[in-house]
């Protein structure tokens, strides 16, 4: 595989997750470097192992996946922007101040998983194509990462400005990308 199909696989993967780091840092506001370290690193790291993971089940499971993985998609995703919908509906400081860190715990491996699942059916991929799996995958990860980090520059930047109107967007957004997902898999 070349290198610019390399980087372009990789891109496409990181799209979803730069819009959920943008979406995610919105509803956060002030946002530390550790954030910014924890979310892109996972990020990264879900997105270079998915496809390994998707690669080493392509020889055998292929099908199960394939019917399933944008309904998981979907789902998490929807669940995360439904959350932020209502968290930024919430008019009361308190509620604010209680918000849990989309960058710590198990909503960094619910959002880590949903922003990765496509790499997953790029693993599926790789293995129908004899790929060789570490190079696009080490190349994946540093992607997404990078992308990560910009995305939530620009969601801190946006969420500081704007405040609740864009927790309701980011929110949306995060809805949107499970609906775009869903959508591509059941038209195509």
């Amino acid at each position: 595989m070349s290198l610019f199909t390399t980087l372009a696989i990789s891109v496409g993967l990181a799209m979803d997750a730069f819009a959920v780091a943008i979406a995610s840092s919105i509803a956060m506001g002030d946002i530390t470097r550790r954030q910014i370290f924890r979310f892109a690193f996972h990020f990264g790291l879900f997105q270079a192992l998915m496809p390994i993971l998707g690669w080493m089940a392509g020889r055998t499971v292929h099908a199960w996946i394939r019917d399933w993985d944008h309904w998981i998609a979907f789902g998490l995703l929807s669940w995360v922007g439904l959350k932020a919908i209502r968290e930024a509906l919430k008019d009361d400081d308190h509620a604010r101040a209680e918000r849990v860190d989309p960058t710590r715990g198990m909503s960094l491996v619910m959002h880590s998983t949903a922003v990765s699942i496509d790499a997953l059916a790029v693993g599926l991929s790789f293995a129908m194509l004899d790929v060789q799996i570490w190079t696009p995958c080490i190349v994946i990860g540093i992607v997404t990462g990078g992308f990560t980090v910009v995305g939530m520059a620009i969601g801190s930047r946006l969420g500081a400005r704007f405040g609740k109107r864009m927790e309701i967007v980011g929110g949306l957004v995060l809805l949107g990308i499970g609906v775009r997902i869903l959508l591509q898999h059941l038209l195509a």
